[in-house]
Order: C-alpha cells, then structure tokens, then sequence
C-alpha cells in the first residue's frame, strides 16, 4: 500500500513539494487555507477576474504563471482540499475544518509549507480603521481586485514594502508615499551579499524604478511618529521623522505597515517540532536539517514557513524536503539533484542574511513606544500594560506576560503583537530577548465555527 503523504500548504514550496511526489508515483493530499492556490505571493485572482499576469504580480508574473501552470497540470494526480484549515497536529495525524465540517486526516509523512505573515512593529494610531499590514493590501488587491483606500502610504521596511507599493501603482492605485525605517547606507554595506541572487537585486531595482516613474516619494531612513485621525473617519496622515530630524506628515485615507515577514511556525509547534532562538533573524524558529526534516519522525518543514528566504527558495524548499520524505519512507530519491538543491538554497540563505541588513528589523522602536500604544489589537492590551506586568508582577517570560495581561490571546493568536510584545518586555526587564522566550502554540490555531459536525468524506478538488 503506496504511503500517504499531506502537505499543507499550496504556494510555492507546497506545489513543488507535491510535484516531487507525484513524479515519484504518488497520491499526495495537498491541504490549502485558500479558495485556490498560489499562497500569498502568487495568490489568484477570483474566477471571472481578467487583469493580466503582468499587472497584478509585477516582477514575479513570470513565476507565478509558472507555478499556476505547474499546479494546474497536477491537479488529476492529487487530492486537492482547498478553504481548509489544519487546525491541529497529532501524532500522525491532522485535524482539519472546512465550513462547519471537521475530519482527522492520517499520515505516514507531513510536509509542513505554512508560510509567513507580516512581522509588524506598532505605532501610535496603528488601530485605526484604514490601518492594514502590507500582506493585506496585497490580497486586497490579488483577491478583491481593489485598494485599500484611495491615497495609501505603505511604511515600514523589507522587499514586500516596495514590491506591494509597485504592485498598487501598476494596478492604477494612488500610492502617497513610500516611508522605509532602513537607509540607504545599511543597502549599501549589503550589496556583497545582495549580489548573490543577481537576479533578485536586478527585480528590487526594477521595483524602485516603477516608484520613481510614477513619482511615489520615497523616503528613507524615517522614524514613525503616529498613524491619525478620528474614530469616525479613520487614518487620515502618517507623521514621521525624517533622516535629518526634520518632521514630516503626508496625508492619506489608509496605511499598509510592514517590517519584513516571520515565519507561520503554530503548526510545527503543535506537531512537536524542536524550536531554537535564532539571533541573526532575532526569532524563534523551529528546528530543521538541510533536507527540511525535523526532530519529529515523518513532518518535514519547507519554504518561509521554516525559514523567510523568499519564493523562489520556498520552491526549491519544497522539492529538497519531498525528496527527503520520499527517501525515509523507503522510496527512490535522486540525491544528485537534493545536492544541487542545497548547494542553490546555499545562495538564498546568503540572500537573506543580505536583507537582514539592508531591511533590519526596527527593535529600538518597541523601547520608546508611548505606554498608551497599542500592542496587541485584538486585545486592546497597550505598551504601558505590558511595562506594569513587567515591573508590578513580575512578569518578564511571554506566557506569564499572557496570563497576567492577555496579550496574544486574541483571534490573530500572537502572530501580529508577539515579536513586538517581547521586545516592550525585553525592553522594560532589561534582559535579552531570547530571555523572554515565546508564546506557545495551541490549538486551534485560528478560531473554529461554534458548531462543528463530523465529516465522512472530505471533499476535494480536482
């Protein structure tokens, strides 16, 4: 009896990962949280959408075409679970929920593609209504076919800042301003190891050059000040500082933030994984060999879900950890191509250590966050709260911070204020970051409907 594989996930490294299988002669389960697949960078665009590939992907419309392509051409040789959502991981097995239908899933190998979501540090204001992260300007977009509002400034730092500012001002959208917290100075000392991935350097400059041909002011090196406006109305300017100390505010009806991207780790969380502080990328991620094999027998970890080093790496990530599964269940895996695989994932990790410098994640904000800031949206919990439980309770490991303060408890379970919750504590206790540890996954990793019914036979697609 063939093994049965689940991969969860179907962006790039989740749609090479079950190519890797299929050609192997397998039936892989692909589970997908999206209506169709793509995942987050090459989201499609709903049925009876007609905009061309060019307009909405920009730079990337070669490869996402490529890699619709190549999943359409999968499509009979996999069973395909699309607006569904793991929810849990036991041992050997996956709980999932379509609708209000939930099913157990089992598995001899679980290729876990979960990738990532923006990694966001507050700003007074940021509550506001019209106040989006950059990922959710970008489906707004792929998946509406709409802006966010009609004069939008995107801040923050990383590719995905100008990437979804080009994409807006392809798609005809009013982009007020591009307001980066990294300089050009910290891209310059990058470029040695920007340069190697030549091609993806030559995408960033061709991004920057649509900004500059539709006259987008960029300005770079800003420090947020606040995000206003009223209840009634919403955000309604952006004021920052600028490089020389001189203040700035540029008016507009919207707002996309956005410092880089973090891994989606609950999943290999819930399935056990090891987990290990990393101090370049100042996170925790889960642990996870060259192949993407981790501590658990049979879940394999693939694409920015493990590691953010970009789509085109989330590919080649997806294959190599396929043909690691392929191997440990016993079947023909061709090493020569798993070596080439790692000796190209190779180049992206030095890529990426590229971007951690040129895009540096902002830490120094989260100290000087005024107490009434916000931190957790969902849970209204702000800076000066997080700073009390700190200094009156105690309170300077992220769980305890939860417990006393709730902060992380909400719909978005951490994934929006954890990494700039540890750092206000980290901040406030005086310890390292890595000292404050993280919050620990559960289930369910989103919230589930109320009422929920068995289900027999899990629909799929094909």
């Amino acid at each position: 009896m063939a093994a049965t594989v689940i991969v969860i996930g179907a962006g790039p490294a989740g749609v090479r990962a079950a190519e890797a299988l299929v050609e192997a002669g397998l039936r892989p389960v692909v589970i997908d949280e999206g209506r169709r697949d793509g995942g987050q960078i090459y989201r499609r665009q709903p049925e009876g959408f007609t905009r061309t590939y060019d307009a909405l992907y920009g730079t990337e419309a070669q490869r996402a075409r490529a890699l619709h392509e190549a999943f359409d051409a999968l499509r009979p040789h996999i069973d395909y679970v699309p607006d569904t959502l793991v929810w849990n991981v036991a041992p050997n097995a996956v709980h999932v929920v379509s609708g209000t239908r939930h099913r157990e899933l089992a598995f001899d190998a679980l290729v876990i593609c979960s990738g990532a979501t923006d990694r966001v540090m507050p700003v007074p204001g940021w509550h506001r209504a019209g106040t989006y992260s950059l990922g959710g300007a970008q489906v707004a977009l792929k998946s509406q076919g709409c802006a966010i509002g009609s004069r939008v400034v995107m801040m923050g730092t990383g590719p995905l800042l100008y990437l979804v500012a080009a994409q807006y001002v392809k798609a005809g959208a009013t982009v007020s301003a591009v307001l980066d917290t990294s300089t050009f100075a910290q891209r310059l000392h990058a470029l040695p190891k920007l340069i190697a991935i030549p091609s993806t350097l030559k995408k960033g400059i061709a991004l920057m050059r649509v900004l500059k041909d539709a006259r987008v002011p960029v300005h770079r090196g800003i420090t947020p000040v606040e995000i206003r406006g009223t209840p009634e109305r919403g955000v309604q300017s952006v004021r920052v500082t600028l490089a020389d100390n001189t203040a700035l505010e540029v008016e507009c009806d919207a707002v996309a933030l956005g410092y880089h991207l973090r891994s989606e780790t609950q999943l290999a969380d819930l399935a056990g994984c090891e987990f290990r502080f990393d101090h370049a990328l100042q996170q925790w991620l889960p642990v996870a060999d060259e192949d993407g094999r981790s501590n658990v027998s049979g879940v394999y970890l693939a694409g920015d879900g493990a590691r953010v080093r970009g789509a085109d790496a989330a590919e080649r990530a997806g294959r190599l950890a396929a043909l690691a599964a392929l191997k440990d269940i016993g079947m023909t895996c061709n090493e020569d191509e798993a070596h080439k695989l790692r000796m190209q994932l190779n180049r992206f990790t030095r890529f990426a250590a590229g971007l951690r410098t040129a895009f540096p994640w902002p830490a120094r904000f989260a100290a000087t966050l005024p107490d009434e800031t916000i931190v957790c949206r969902c849970e209204a919990i702000t800076a000066g709260e997080l700073r009390r439980v700190v200094n009156d309770m105690g309170a300077k490991e992220a769980n305890r911070a939860k417990a006393f303060s709730r902060v992380g408890m909400g719909r978005c379970q951490g994934r929006f204020c954890a990494h700039a919750g540890a750092e206000v504590i980290a901040a406030e206790a005086r310890v390292p970051l890595e000292a404050v540890g993280r919050l620990r996954g559960q289930a369910p990793v989103k919230p589930l409907p109320m009422a929920l019914a068995p289900h027999e036979d899990m629909e799929t697609s094909e």
